[in-house]
C-alpha cells in the first residue's frame, strides 16, 4: 500500500532514499534547507553523482510521486513516516556531529501527524534514536532506527537490491510500518531494538575497514617475503569464511563513511570505558599504509642516493577516494599526492570524476587526460582504480614520459600491458 512519506535531507543518501522509494510507488516528499538546491532538484538537475539516480528523480517528477520543498513543516504534518537523512560529520573530539541533526527533530517535533513513524536513516551513535524519542516526547509518534548501506557509485543499486534492511523499535507496529515501506524489495529483514540496529552500521562498516587494514598489512608483508598479495588473496577468498569483499590492495580507506564512522565507534568505546584496541591498530595502520605508498613512490621515483623528490614532476591517475564517484572527502589517494608534495614533488593528475573547481586541489594542477599528465614526468602513479585507466595507450605514454615507470598503488593495471609497451610497473605486495 503507498504511503505519505517525507525525506529530511537531499544529500546521496537522502536523495537516493527518496528516488528510491518513490519508484517503489510512495508519494515522497524531499525537504532540503538549500533552496537553490531544491530548484534545480525541482527541474530534474541532479549533481550528485549516481548511477541511474538522475533517471529515476526524473520518473518521479514525471509521475508525480516525487517532489521538492525547503518548507519541512506542512509536509511531515501529511506525512505517515517521516525519513531523517541528515548529515553527521566528524566533529573535532571524534564524535558524530549530531547538531543537523538535532536542529531538524526540534523544528519538527510537533508538526508530527499522530501516528507518524519517525525514521533515523542516519548513520548516528547508539542511543541516538531514544534521545529523539525523548526530544520530540509525543506517545503517539513512533522512532525507528532503519539504517542505510547505501556505497557511493552504486546506492541506487544497494537500495533496492539490498542484502539485509534493519529496523530497530520499541514497538512492534512501528517496526512494521517500516518494514512494509520496502515490501517490494522482497530482502531479508533483521527486527531488533533500536540500539542494536545503530550499532549494526558502526560494526559492519569498522569491519570492512579492519580488513582492508589487514590486506595492506599482509601485502607489505609479502613485499619482504617475496610472496605476490594477488595470489594470496585469490587463495584466501575461496574460503566462505573469508570471502571476496575488502581484498584489494590499496593506498589505505577512505571516503565519507569508514574514517568517520572508526573514529565515532571508537570515541563511543571511551565514553563506556571500553578500550577498542583492534580498531585502534586498524585506523593506525591505514595512516601508516599512506605513508607507505609515499614512500614507496619516493622510492622509485626519486632521484639520487636519498632518492629525493624536490623537484621531481609526477602524473598522477585518480585523487577522488573511490571511482565512479567525485568524493574526495577523506581520500587516500589525495592524502598520498600531499604527502608527495610535501617532499616536493610537482604533482599534475587526471581524474574523470572531477571538475577542476575543488578547492581542495591546491597544488596540484588538473588536466584532461592521462597524457598531459604524463608528458615530461618522471613517472607515473595510479591512486584510484578508474577502469579506463586500463585502456590507456601505454606505449604513447612511455613516449611521454621523462622516466618510463608506474607506480600501481591499487594493482589496478595489468602489469605485463605495462611491462610489454616499455615501462617500469611496480605494483603493492607483488614481485618486480
Amino acid at each position: 500500500m503507498p504511503r505519505r512519506v517525507v525525506v529530511i535531507g537531499a544529500g546521496y543518501v537522502g536523495l537516493t532514499t527518496a528516488a528510491c522509494l518513490s519508484m517503489l510507488g510512495h508519494r515522497v516528499v524531499c525537504c532540503e534547507v538549500d533552496r537553490g538546491k531544491v530548484g534545480r532538484l525541482a527541474r530534474g538537475e541532479v549533481r550528485t553523482r549516481e548511477p541511474d539516480l538522475r533517471e529515476l528523480v526524473h520518473s518521479g517528477l514525471r509521475e508525480g510521486t516525487l517532489e521538492f520543498t525547503a518548507e519541512s513543516g506542512p509536509a511531515v504534518s501529511e506525512a505517515d513516516a517521516v525519513f531523517l537523512c541528515l548529515p553527521t560529520p566528524m566533529g573535532e573530539d571524534g564524535a558524530a556531529d549530531l547538531s543537523a541533526l538535532e536542529s531538524v527533530v526540534g523544528q519538527i517535533g510537533g508538526s508530527l501527524r499522530s501516528g507518524c513513524v519517525l525514521v533515523a536513516k542516519s548513520t548516528v551513535p547508539v542511543g541516538t534514536s531514544a534521545w529523539i524519542a525523548r526530544s520530540v516526547a509525543r506517545s503517539d509518534v513512533a522512532v525507528v532506527s532503519n539504517p542505510e548501506f547505501l556505497r557511493e557509485g552504486s546506492a541506487v543499486h544497494d537500495f533496492l537490491y539490498p542484502e539485509r534492511i534493519v529496523v530497530g523499535a520499541e514497538r512492534t507496529e512501528a517496526a512494521e510500518e517500516v518494514v512494509a515501506l520496502y515490501e517490494r524489495l522482497h530482502a531479508p529483514v533483521v527486527r531488533t531494538d533500536r540500539e542494536s540496529a545503530e550499532m549494526v552500521k558502526y560494526a559492519a562498516n569498522c569491519l570492512l575497514a579492519t580488513k582492508l587494514s589487514y590486506v595492506n598489512a599482509v601485502a607489505g608483508l609479502c613485499e619482504g617475503a617475496g610472496a605476490d598479495v594477488a595470489k594470496v588473496t585469490e587463495g584466501m577468498r575461496h574460503d566462505p569464511r573469508v570471502g571476496d569483499a575488502c581484498l584489494a590492495v590499496g593506498p589505505g580507506w577512505g571516503g565519507s563513511c569508514l574514517p568517520k564512522d572508526a573514529r565515532a565507534l571508537l570515541r563511543a568505546g571511551e565514553t563506556v570505558g571500553f578500550e577498542f584496541a583492534l580498531l585502534r591498530a586498524s585506523v593506525e595502520a591505514n595512516e601508516r599504509q599512506r605513508a607507505r605508498m609515499v614512500s614507496r613512490v619516493a622510492e622509485v621515483c626519486g632521484s639520487g642516493p636519498e632518492r629525493c623528490l624536490e623537484g621531481v614532476r609526477l602524473g598522477l591517475l585518480g585523487l577522488v577516494f573511490k571511482a565512479g564517484t567525485d568524493d574526495l572527502r577523506d581520500s587516500p589517494a589525495l592524502a598520498v599526492a600531499r604527502g608527495l608534495s610535501r617532499l616536493g614533488a610537482e604533482l599534475t593528475a587526471v581524474d574523470p570524476g572531477l571538475r577542476g573547481d575543488e578547492a581542495e586541489l591546491a597544488g596540484i594542477t588538473l588536466v584532461d587526460n592521462a597524457y598531459q599528465a604524463a608528458k615530461g614526468a618522471g613517472g607515473l602513479v595510479l591512486l584510484t582504480e578508474w577502469s579506463g585507466f586500463r585502456e590507456l595507450d601505454w606505449r604513447r605514454l612511455g613516449a611521454l614520459l621523462e622516466r618510463p615507470v608506474v607506480v600501481d598503488t591499487r594493482n589496478h593495471l595489468d602489469p605485463e600491458v605495462v611491462r610489454r609497451a616499455g615501462l617500469r610497473w611496480c605494483g603493492v605486495g607483488r614481485p618486480g
